[in-house]
């Protein structure tokens, strides 16, 4: 499914658990994005795109992004690229993760912010892998192919979601060690919050 309208008030969006989904703790991937936001969760990715400018935008996706959130025990989202090239708009893209920050703080679901190097080690061995490769390693190993406008947002929120299950020690598939490395580069919870999950 994919949000194409904003979600009526009051209204969740929720997401079927996927077949033969275990008792692992909800962990929801971000991959924030102004014009298509990819979201990932255990067997599944989905996008959130708009065409609106300015606070119309940022509250839509804000919105959007809360529907996948909002029961989610951890979130992991790509931090910022500050090398990027290509239009953006900075403030927008910042408010949006300080939004999603925010709403996780008031209610008190962890998160985390994994750098796009590190989410590239962690999926392909290579900080500076393409956006196929990150595609191809995340259907490669776990089974998930994204298609369509947005593929490329969804692996990387799958590629997220699925570091935060291995720093977790519930990893949805075996990684190479040399993959490992990348998840001391991530800003994790304390780690109490493995004795909670």
């Amino acid at each position: 499914m994919t949000l194409t309208e904003t979600p009526a008030a009051g209204q969740t969006l929720s997401r079927p658990a996927a077949a033969g989904a275990s008792a692992r703790p909800l962990v929801i991937g971000l991959d924030l994005s102004l014009t298509s936001t990819g979201v990932a969760g255990e067997g599944w990715t989905d996008r959130i795109r708009t065409k609106t400018r300015g606070d119309a935008r940022l509250a839509y996706l804000e919105s959007g992004v809360v529907s996948f959130i909002r029961s989610a025990e951890l979130v992991v989202m790509e931090g910022p690229s500050f090398g990027h090239a290509g239009p953006r708009n900075p403030e927008d893209l910042a408010g949006l993760r300080v939004l999603v920050r925010r709403f996780c703080y008031r209610h008190q679901i962890p998160y985390a912010v994994i750098p796009p190097s590190t989410l590239k080690l962690y999926a392909t061995g290579r900080g500076n892998a393409t956006k196929g490769e990150v595609r191809s390693a995340i259907a490669d190993r776990y089974g998930v192919h994204t298609e369509g406008a947005a593929r490329y947002d969804e692996a990387d929120a799958y590629a997220a979601l699925a570091a935060a299950y291995d720093w977790l020690g519930q990893p949805l598939a075996p990684a190479p060690e040399k993959n490992r490395r990348a998840l001391a580069g991530c800003s994790w919870p304390e780690n109490s919050l493995l004795e909670v999950l």
